[in-house]
């Protein structure tokens, strides 16, 4: 099998962002994942796992997002950049902005959020939620093209595949989160079990509920389109500039070491 150490997932208006003729079916003990395309980026072989499926197809609740990271896993990815629509909280932020999240906070309600449901007993750290070296590269990437990049955000995931009300956006805000989406937990914490890097390249889509009079798929697919080039620009010259081997210097790559209860 094809293999790749680095990986992208895409979320809404990115199902074809790389477009390959090969394409990997990859089985899991945990299901089978969407079709992964493997694609070249200058000299890198580059995974792309579209998350909703190839024809969008699968709501953020229904996500198998534990097949999707070890389908990757078992093809040697060691990064992930995952792309995620969200919708502002904080009020300095505006549709088409970027946004490279420090944090996230999981207000999901009924997914499997582990690959450790038996011993051994497996506790994973996530004092730094997304690989800082990764995070770093997006924040200089995106900033060097001019864009308006937000480098630090804590992101709230809710369960989907509803909007939020405008209460529940509220007390979001009175919490001290900045933007909210559907589909950033599991993923994060499931790549962290798996000892692999992960960060994600956010834009803002719409205002959240209660700030904008009403909210509609088409506004965020709308979005998506006109911001797609940009993040396109980011994660090419990002990976370009990632060095080929991890050099052990974020909390990812050693993320199982004292972690389990024997």
């Amino acid at each position: 099998m094809k293999k790749a150490k680095i990986a992208i997932i895409g979320g809404t208006g990115f199902e074809k962002l790389f477009i390959s003729e090969e394409k990997l079916y990859v089985g899991t003990p945990h299901g089978i994942p969407p079709p992964i395309s493997i694609g070249n980026i200058g000299d890198r072989e580059v995974a792309f796992l579209p998350r909703h499926g190839s024809e969008h197809s699968v709501p953020p609740h229904k996500v198998n997002y534990r097949a999707n990271v070890y389908a990757l896993h078992q093809l040697g990815v060691e990064r992930i950049i995952a792309v995620n629509a969200v919708g502002a909280i904080n009020r300095d932020f505006k549709p088409g902005d970027i946004v490279i999240p420090h944090d996230f906070a999981d207000f999901t309600k009924q997914r499997t959020t582990t690959f450790y449901d038996e011993a051994p007993v497996t506790h994973v750290d996530m004092s730094q939620p997304y690989c800082p070296e990764l995070r770093e590269k997006l924040v200089k990437c995106a900033e060097r093209f001019g864009l308006h990049v937000w480098s630090r955000a804590v992101l709230v995931c809710t369960e989907g595949p509803r909007f939020e009300t405008p209460a529940e956006i509220e007390m979001f805000r009175r919490l001290g989160f900045d933007v909210v989406g559907m589909t950033g937990v599991p993923e994060a914490v499931l790549a962290r079990e798996l000892e692999i890097c992960y960060a994600a390249v956010c834009f803002v889509s719409n205002m959240a509920a209660g700030m904008q009079e009403r909210l509609t798929p088409k506004e965020v697919y709308d979005i998506s389109i006109k911001v797609q080039p940009k993040i396109e620009q980011i994660l090419i010259e990002t990976i370009k500039a990632l060095p080929t081997e991890r050099k052990g210097k974020c909390p990812c790559m050693s993320a199982l070491k004292n972690a389990r209860i024997k």
